[in-house]
């Protein structure tokens, strides 16, 4: 049996780093550090902490608490990790959760990636009071959210977000999830 056939892909999203100058993650220290955990075709994506790799399969719980621990140990602060399947991440851009929404400068798509299966049953979608952000899509891995930038800075709503699902998540631009399509699909 060919041992790359059983190497499945994961998405590792990084929480926090490279933000305003705090908490520095370079991604080519990044990159080493997950070939030390013994993954393979690592990639990283932008500076935001996104990383493509992959490994003999295994529970994504398990890989993102394995990948945090060894950041942690070398980086000397905390880096909250999701790693999600790469088919859940195609199976996303394939549906399209923002499909009818017209996304620019002034309105974006999010998809919010969560650490744990959320607590929060809303009917979607969801709107809040003042109609500047709308949770489109939720499961027990991410929530797709549109927010309307006219009426509110990202920071607000995403304080919103973590008031209803908790802070144990983090959040990338729809633009940032069809860049990793992208890659997933040239591999």
């Amino acid at each position: 049996m060919n041992a790359a056939k059983e190497l499945k892909t994961y998405i590792a999203f990084l929480r926090g780093i490279n933000v305003g100058g705090h908490h520095k993650v370079p991604m080519a220290e990044l990159q080493q550090e997950l070939e030390a955990l013994s993954f393979q075709n690592v990639t990283t994506l932008l500076n935001s902490g996104n990383v493509i790799f992959e490994v003999k399969s295994s529970e994504e719980t398990e890989l993102s608490n394995r990948i945090a621990q060894r950041l942690e140990k070398v980086f000397q602060f905390p880096v909250p990790t999701i790693v999600i399947n790469a088919d859940s991440i195609l199976e996303l851009l394939n549906d399209d959760p923002f499909k009818g929404e017209v996304l620019s400068r002034e309105s974006r798509g999010y998809v919010s990636f969560l650490q744990y299966k959320p607590k929060t049953s809303l009917q979607l979608p969801w709107i809040s009071e003042d109609n500047s952000l709308k949770i489109l899509r939720a499961n027990d891995k991410f929530i797709c959210s549109f927010l309307d930038l006219s009426k509110v800075k990202t920071p607000v709503a995403m304080n919103a977000l973590e008031k209803l699902y908790g802070k144990q998540m983090t959040t990338r631009n729809w633009n940032t999830i069809m860049r990793i399509g992208v890659k997933l699909e040239a591999q």
